[in-house]
Formats: C-alpha cells, structure tokens, sequence
C-alpha cells in the first residue's frame, strides 16, 4: 500500500488509516479476528481511535500491547475544559495498554464557538500542550465535521501551530462551492505550514434520514466496491496524507481494497465524477 508523509512529524503513514470506530462494536473476539487477517494484513501502520468510539480503545488494548512500534497511534479528547481533557487523555492511554500517543487531537471541533472554548485560557487545548510537554503525545491536531469545517480550521491554524488536521473530503460534499472553494484553502495552508492532513467520510453519500441504518456508520456509506473506489480516487487525488477507513467492520476491507487499489484521479476525471453528486443527498445539514 502507498506510504505518504503525514506533515512535520515525518511519518509515512499508509493511506489507509485505521478508523477505529469499526472496532467499536465488536466483541474482542470478533476485533481480534478483524484486526489479525485485515489491519496486520493489510500492513496499515496508523491508527485514529477515540474514546466516544464505544469499546475499541478496550479493543485495541490487547494488541497494542504486542505490536504498539508498528503504528503511529492517534487519539481524540471531546471534552472542551483543561481538566475534563487530561482525565480523559489518561484514561484512553490506560485503556489503550500504551505509555503515550504519537498524536492527541482536538475532536469534533466544528464551529467557531466551540475552537473559542478549546483555545481559550482553560480550554482542552491547554492540557494537550502540557500532555506534550509530559511526553504523554508527540504531536498534537485537532479534528471536525459539518460544513463549516474547512473555514473553522483556517482559523485554528492561525490561532495555534497545531501538526495535522482531520476533516470531510468527499466528492459529494466538493458540488457545494463554498466547501469545495474553503477546503482548497485550508489544504493550502496545511500544505505551507508542513500540516498533515487526515480525510474522514471520503465514502460517504448521503444522510440515513429516517431510513434503517444497515451500517454502523453514522452516514450513508458507498458500500460496493465499484463506488468505493472512484470516492478513495478522488479522496487520494487531493493533497492529503491518508484516509481514515470507514467506521462499518463489513466496509472495512473493501475500503482497504480500494486504497491498495488507489488510482490517481487527473482534474477531468475528478470534474466528472463531482458532476454525479447530484444523484445523492447532501452529507450535511
């Protein structure tokens, strides 16, 4: 599978990165079973769990144990005060079975009152410095869904030299101009100031509405691998480091496939397959 550089920490992380909410859910005999014949496998080496991802910090703890040097292992804190974060950072790391992270990110960040809270005197940010100055992370990101992402980030980035951000790229959500126009932005920002950058829901459709959820990814999900593949394409095209891999254990492989598989997408190709958007629901409010 292609490596690519994942920003200043040097890292040349797989662009598939393991999504780790697919664990979430599992029992740990079926998360042992997934992670030996699909993840060893598959030769991913980074990894994106959070502690609001169920049980898969419990999960992965067993293995982190055994094979923690082949990955680069990323966290997340949801909580926005000082304190409620480097509880909670302890508490992944204890769960995890590992002595520090390669990153902890900011998580679900996605407005511009919510980075007021974080950045601010107090806020999560504060105890993420200090847990890199403890040597408890290496690097620190921050991460976001929604619409108003791409513009929330840039200003992050202004506020603080965070090493890697995490948010939505899809070809569904580039036939909305203003996403499309904001992310080009961030992406060069992240590009001048050396910023690894992580996609999430690059198979995304659509919303599930009121329909039955057959997956247990909170979004709709491509879940063929004929559509599978020309979303990774797309996704990859960009100037990203890596894919975090869909949060449904039954796409988990396929998606692997698809980036095993990864074709790069020239502007023509990627022009057209945006053309198609229309043919499915707006991913976000």
């Amino acid at each position: 599978m292609e490596k690519r550089r994942f920003g200043r920490t040097e890292h040349m992380s797989t662009v598939a990165i393991l999504g780790a909410f697919s664990f979430g859910h599992l029992t740990q005999e079926e998360a042992d079973e997934k992670f030996e014949e699909v993840v060893l496998t598959s030769g991913i080496n980074h990894i994106d769990v959070a502690p609001t991802y169920g049980e898969a910090e419990l999960r992965l703890g067993p293995w982190m144990e055994r094979v923690r040097d082949r990955f680069f292992v990323g966290c997340k804190t949801q909580e926005r005060d000082k304190q409620d974060a480097a509880d909670e950072l302890r508490r992944s790391l204890e769960r995890l079975r590992i002595d520090r992270f390669d990153l902890h990110q900011l998580h679900a960040v996605t407005s511009m009152e919510e980075l007021d809270q974080v950045t601010s005197s107090g806020g999560a940010l504060e105890a993420l410095i200090e847990a890199r100055d403890e040597g408890l992370t290496d690097y620190i990101g921050i991460t976001g869904h929604g619409m108003d992402c791409p513009r929330v980030f840039q200003e992050a980035l202004r506020r603080f030299d965070f090493d890697s951000v995490l948010f939505p790229i899809n070809f569904v959500l580039y036939a909305n101009p203003t996403y499309r126009r904001e992310t080009e932005v961030l992406l060069r920002m992240c590009r001048e100031r050396d910023v690894g950058v992580m996609v999430i829901k690059a198979v995304a459709k659509g919303r599930w509405g009121d329909r039955p959820r057959e997956y247990t990814t909170w979004y709709e999900p491509f879940d063929q691998l004929d559509t599978i593949q020309p979303a990774v394409n797309f996704a990859l095209s960009k100037d990203v480091t890596g894919l975090c891999t869909a949060g449904d254990p039954t796409i988990l492989p396929l998606f692997i496939e698809a980036c095993e598989n990864f074709t790069p997408m020239d502007e023509s190709a990627q022009e057209k397959l945006i053309a198609k958007a229309h043919k499915y629901e707006v991913i976000f409010e």
